[in-house]
């Protein structure tokens, strides 16, 4: 009798020995590249909250009034794909009730339009593609994948520099588990505006370039570990205006305790942060762990096939 390996035995083990080959694969090599800034985004998040803003009307500070903060992140795909890099256009628009009816960012209380230009892996800023401002730091619209339990560099568009925000442990969103980072500014001066000297203490001079001043100490984000999305932002800014060398302000241009996600953008966010999440979870861990255990029995499974193989009678 002699004994011979069945089509059965040889399927299986080269089904286990494929498995355990892909295990590792989709763990070291497929996962790390699946770590990339999309490029294709369009996302739109709202902040709102109250507080104090200048009208120009009426030439003076009201209160109590609702604030809101509307910001479009869209990739710009033929530009990301020719550069290698991830290219943002982002609009950002601060509205007050009167302004937001128009639903005009042209029209709105404050609007800026920038371009963001990163390196899909690090997050690092990128001076290319006509990006605009040239920021700096770790983070601004997300943080790095991979999420630290350290302090980062946050780019502040109003301040034009970065701050530290401090890990300050974890917090939920929409029943979602994030790190949450902390961070202030002190009142600093940012530019000047040419303003009638009247508003600023000085009615003898017809106009004058005063002083505009930001702070902000209420700054925190909740984000994704895995993903580095922010699932929740609250801010609290200041901006003020000063005669030329003055010590005090004179005239608040906008004031507001906290502007904070709305609950829709919140759970919106949640969503895109576990949908991510998910995948990366599946190629670094689940389907590695997986595909590892599965080829483990496979391959077990197949070489005790072969080895019994299946008796024949010895050709005569």
């Amino acid at each position: 009798m002699r004994r011979t390996a069945s089509p059965l035995s040889l399927v299986l083990l080269g089904v286990g020995v494929f498995l355990l080959v892909l295990a590792p694969m989709l763990s070291w090599y497929v996962e790390p590249r699946a770590e990339r800034t999309p490029t294709d985004v369009d996302v739109t998040t709202v902040f709102t909250g109250t507080g104090e803003y200048f009208d120009t009307s009426s030439l003076r500070t009201v209160q109590a009034k609702p604030i809101t903060v509307t910001r479009r992140v869209l990739g710009d795909v033929a530009a990301s794909e020719r550069s290698g890099r991830a290219v943002w256009d982002v609009s950002t628009a601060i509205d007050t009730p009167d302004t937001l009816a128009l639903r005009d960012p042209r029209r709105s209380y404050q609007w800026t339009l920038e371009r963001w230009v990163t390196d899909r892996r690090t997050n690092a800023p990128v001076h290319c593609c006509g990006e605009t401002p040239e920021y700096q730091g770790e983070a601004y619209l997300k943080f790095p994948f991979d999420v630290q339990k350290r302090g980062y560099t946050w780019w502040d568009s109003t301040l034009g520099a970065t701050l530290r925000l401090e890990f300050k442990g974890t917090k939920k969103v929409a029943g979602y588990e994030g790190y949450r980072f902390t961070g202030s500014v002190n009142d600093t001066r940012t530019g000047t505006r040419q303003v009638p000297g009247r508003l600023v203490g000085l009615p003898k001079q017809s106009q004058v370039h005063a002083e505009e001043w930001y702070a902000n100490d209420g700054i925190e984000l909740v984000v994704d570990r895995r993903t580095g999305r922010v699932m929740n932002a609250r801010t609290a800014p200041r901006k003020t205006l000063r005669a030329p060398g003055a010590d005090e302000a004179k005239v608040v241009l906008l004031d507001s305790a906290g502007l904070e996600f709305t609950q829709e953008t919140q759970r919106e966010q949640v969503a895109l942060a576990k949908a991510d999440s998910a995948q990366l979870r599946a190629l670094g861990e689940t389907v590695p762990i997986g595909a590892g255990a599965a080829g483990l029995v496979l391959g077990a499974v197949g070489v005790v096939l072969v080895v019994r193989g299946r008796e024949r009678p010895n050709p005569q």
